[in-house]
């Protein structure tokens, strides 16, 4: 069965962006770009909301025809232009690049989706990721620290409706050249 993956940047103190949105504190140099390369070329999709959605398609589909683009750059516009999406969203009509737009989670379609063979399925986006984890659907979570507090913005992990705790194993720690530092826990089988 196929997994449903969070994987996410956050601030030391749990932002995932600033107070305007602002994402230029994240420390993606060449070597972690190309560990985010590695894991995602592998995925089955990418399932995203709509915010996340229309920022990647506003870059990635072009990303790499600059030739000074560097190369970690340059090798995630094809893996983004070639992975199957899936969109949630109410009010996005059209999209692209392999795009299914996906009106609502209803936790039958998305059991049947892991159930499908193919790679593990990696979900973007603090909102939708919000809601999968209400409907208890995340298997794993990639959290990448970065060295920096934030102070303000929009948290990872609002005040959830939750009633009881998640409890996580430890699969993996790695710290990075720039200071990040990955924490992949999963779920511990039933």
């Amino acid at each position: 069965m196929r997994k449903i993956v969070l994987m996410m940047s956050v601030s030391l103190d749990g932002y995932m962006e600033g107070p305007d949105h602002e994402l230029d504190w994240q420390l993606v140099d060449d070597e972690l770009h190309t560990h985010f390369n590695d894991v995602l070329r592998d995925m089955g999709a990418f399932l995203e909301g709509r915010v996340v959605h229309e920022m990647m398609a506003a870059y990635w589909p072009t990303a790499d025809r600059d030739p000074a683009t560097p190369r970690p750059v340059a090798d995630f516009a094809a893996i983004w232009r070639t992975m199957p999406k899936l969109v949630f969203s109410r009010t996005l009509q059209r999209a692209e690049w392999h795009t299914t737009i996906v009106r609502d989670v209803v936790v039958e379609d998305i059991k049947a989706l892991k159930a499908q063979e193919g790679g593990d399925l990696a979900l973007g986006g603090a909102e939708l990721a919000a809601e999968f984890m209400r409907h208890d659907l995340v298997d794993e979570y990639r959290l990448y620290v970065h060295p920096v507090l934030l102070r303000a913005g929009k948290r990872l992990f609002p005040a959830a409706d939750v009633e009881t705790p998640t409890g996580l194993r430890l699969i993996e720690t790695r710290t990075f050249g720039n200071g990040v530092v990955l924490l992949h826990h999963e779920r511990p089988a039933p």
